[in-house]
């Protein structure tokens, strides 16, 4: 093997842009020019972002990339062979993707181990949001290997940060089940949560999935529709589910593209009367939990003001 780079061996975490090519920052464009690997879910895709960019897959003699041993049978690491060769003009960019990351993780590891520096990137914003690389990241933690984020964009937290909904609690869900049933299932499970949910959802499933919240959430629910964020045609939409249902059916346009959907939590009536409602809870947390305590989790849970579950606790002690 040959001896490890000047670079720290380590395992980079790299945002790439999620439409804008501008958004790539000079640091991850200087960590993918100098790692010796690039792992990513589709080596096309990633290709051409690298190529924008100048950055030489091939580690060709006179690019800054450091030296590896990579396995022979042109130079595909899911080969199985032990044989070897030291070579400068070796394909960086490997596929790391849900199908291949039992395969790859370990050899992934291995080559960090060995002093070589890997960068995970996504086929567009911030890895490990809705993509296999946790597991490879996990694996890193275990095996005691460093892992350093190379920040960028994110389409979840530019859609949160336009949404004009509360930011200050919210849960990221991801994409719906594909199925009727699992996606009914989900948003029932997720209808008394207080926090803004965010969701990804495909092209083909954005009005169906929509229909599904209006449904569940109610149609007067806020919500902010996200599309294409920071291409040349965006869309951010504030409304309400029912009148959201509308607009997307009425413009096939916002039917394509990367879409983010980001959904008001559940807003739960503060005054005094109502707050009997949580007394159960209330209860039971002051079973293991001073009253200061159970008021700041009760108000985690409940998204109730916690000064005002502070004084039912009192009351509740005093009964």
């Amino acid at each position: 093997m040959s001896s490890p780079t000047a670079m720290p061996a380590c395992l980079y975490i790299v945002a790439t842009p999620i439409g804008n090519m501008s958004d790539m920052t000079p640091h991850a464009i200087d960590v993918l020019k100098q790692v010796a690997i690039i792992a990513c879910e589709d080596t096309r895709t990633s290709g051409k972002l690298l190529s924008h960019f100048g950055i030489n897959t091939k580690g060709n003699k006179d690019d800054d990339s450091e030296e590896v041993t990579v396995h022979n049978n042109k130079n595909d690491i899911e080969n199985d062979s032990d044989s070897t060769a030291k070579q400068k003009g070796h394909n960086k960019l490997w596929a790391y993707h849900e199908h291949n990351s039992a395969i790859q993780t370990p050899k992934i590891i291995e080559m960090i181990e060995q002093g070589h520096s890997v960068a995970l990137i996504s086929d567009a914003g911030t890895p490990l949001i809705s993509d296999p690389g946790y597991q490879l990241v996990q694996a890193a933690h275990a095996a005691g290997v460093r892992v350093s984020p190379i920040i960028g964009a994110s389409a979840a937290i530019a859609a949160l940060s336009v949404a004009g909904l509360p930011s200050d609690r919210f849960s990221f869900i991801g994409f719906l089940p594909a199925k009727t049933h699992g996606r009914q299932k989900q948003l029932s499970a997720l209808n008394t949560r207080t926090e803004t949910l965010i969701f990804y959802e495909a092209p083909h499933r954005i009005i169906t999935s929509l229909e599904d919240m209006a449904e569940i959430f109610g149609p007067e629910r806020e919500v902010t529709f996200c599309r294409e964020l920071t291409k040349t045609f965006e869309t951010v939409h504030k409304s309400t589910l029912g009148a959201l249902v509308e607009f997307v059916k009425a413009d096939d346009n916002q039917q394509r593209g990367e879409i983010v959907v980001v959904v008001a939590g559940v807003k739960v009536a503060q005054d005094d009367d109502d707050i009997s409602i949580h007394d159960k809870l209330l209860q039971r947390l002051l079973e293991d939990l001073s009253v200061k305590k159970a008021a700041a989790l009760g108000a985690d849970i409940t998204g109730v003001k916690k000064n005002a579950l502070y004084q039912r606790l009192l009351e509740l002690q005093a009964e």
